[in-house]
């Protein structure tokens, strides 16, 4: 061999074993300190991405297990009921992450004890043209305009059909719903999704408060949504299943006091109630946002600017219904604290999704830690207990 090829075949060794190293310290960083590992090389990485393209990885990544699953049990103080429900803990996922249902059980790993998926329509349908996502990272915001991505009733029918439940753990698969965008008939498309997968279903959410397509906002005004709520509970009645999965209505942030006296005055008769809420969706206002590059982009705003407007919205509403109908609240949860406010503000579980984009699955243990720590700080041995205990 010659002095050349000894210090070639040096050379490549060299590099090998960096390599090797190199790849043994990542998996040993990975698994022994996951959060610091998101923190500093993956949450990086993925900032790097166009959102929407790291939005399909991370519900992939999920999807596989490529994550750590969560290792410890809830804490018994996050104990929750809900409905008819006995949860571990309150924390949910929002609708709109995983679009599709392609990583139910992956976020139950993750220790989510709500999954809801969608929105989705009847039919399949693109959504609006890209970009349609922006992230403003100064704001811990995004905006989006996805409108109504969806692979379709069927497509999504055949991934969840024969999902089994006991691999949930006692967690609940939420259905949300939506409209195809040149659909003329709003109800109908409502109807077909409970028809579809009232077998499936732990409670349904009829999405009326998207600001991404058109027209769909109007059906939160009194008339149209009464009317709306009529014709699906009295379909309801007649479907011949085993479950009658609740149905939960939700609202966008931006309503005024008396319209959402309206919705009150609409959910709380028989013929037209609703089982409970979420409240809230993505907002159309600006007003709080630092990042100028983004903020004139059309869509639904998420994140932390959204926090204080849903958690005051749950309050108002609690309050307007007496606390007798059950409330999701959702909009800028971040922390403990964060989801603290709005179980004392009257919600019995809380969605994240916008926290997930910036902190990844490390951010659902810790506000699921601090939460605990904050109720059992202030006397409470259960979240049930907590409920409203901050509306006036």
């Amino acid at each position: 061999m010659s002095k050349k090829q000894n210090i070639v075949k040096k050379i490549k060794s060299l590099c090998y074993l960096t390599l090797g190293g190199s790849l043994s310290y990542q998996f040993i960083y990975f698994k022994k300190d996951f959060s610091g590992y998101y923190d500093n090389v993956l949450q990086p990485l993925s900032q790097r991405l166009s959102p929407e393209f790291a939005h399909k990885i991370g519900v992939s990544a999920i999807k596989y297990g490529l994550f750590p699953r969560e290792s410890i049990d809830d804490p018994n103080v996050l104990k929750t009921k809900f409905l008819t429900y006995e949860l571990s803990n309150p924390i949910g996922i929002a609708a709109g992450f995983d679009k599709h249902g392609d990583a139910v059980l992956g976020l139950r790993n993750l220790g989510f004890s709500v999954i809801e998926i969608g929105s989705i329509t009847p039919e399949p349908q693109p959504g609006n043209p890209k970009p349609r996502v922006f992230r403003l990272p100064e704001d811990y915001a995004v905006i989006n305009r996805y409108g109504f991505n969806s692979e379709g009733h069927n497509a999504v029918y055949e991934k969840i059909q024969n999902l089994d439940k006991t691999l949930l753990k006692k967690g609940l698969l939420g259905i949300n719903l939506g409209k195809n965008k040149i659909s003329d008939d709003a109800v109908n498309d409502y109807i077909l999704g409970i028809k579809k997968f009232s077998e499936v279903a732990d409670y349904f959410v009829i999405n009326v408060s998207s600001p991404n397509t058109p027209g769909l906002r109007s059906l939160q005004s009194k008339e149209e949504l009464k009317n709306l709520l009529i014709a699906i509970n009295k379909m309801r009645k007649s479907l011949q299943t085993k479950k009658n999965p609740p149905l939960l209505l939700k609202l966008a942030p931006d309503l005024s006091l008396e319209e959402m006296k309206d919705i009150v005055s609409v959910i709380t008769q028989n013929e037209s109630q609703v089982q409970g809420l979420i409240i809230s969706n993505t907002t159309i206002d600006r007003s709080s946002l630092t990042n100028q590059e983004f903020s004139n982009e059309t869509g639904g705003l998420s994140g932390k600017p959204l926090n204080s407007k849903s958690t005051e919205m749950i309050k108002t509403m609690y309050n307007l219904t007496k606390g007798k109908v059950p409330i999701i609240g959702v909009g800028g949860v971040f922390s403990g604290k964060d989801a603290y406010d709005k179980i004392l503000a009257g919600a019995s579980i809380v969605q994240i999704y916008t926290a997930l984009i910036y902190h990844g699955p490390p951010v659902v243990s810790k506000i699921k830690s601090e939460l605990a720590d904050l109720l059992i700080k202030d006397g409470y041995s259960s979240v049930n207990d907590a409920i409203g205990k901050g509306v006036k």
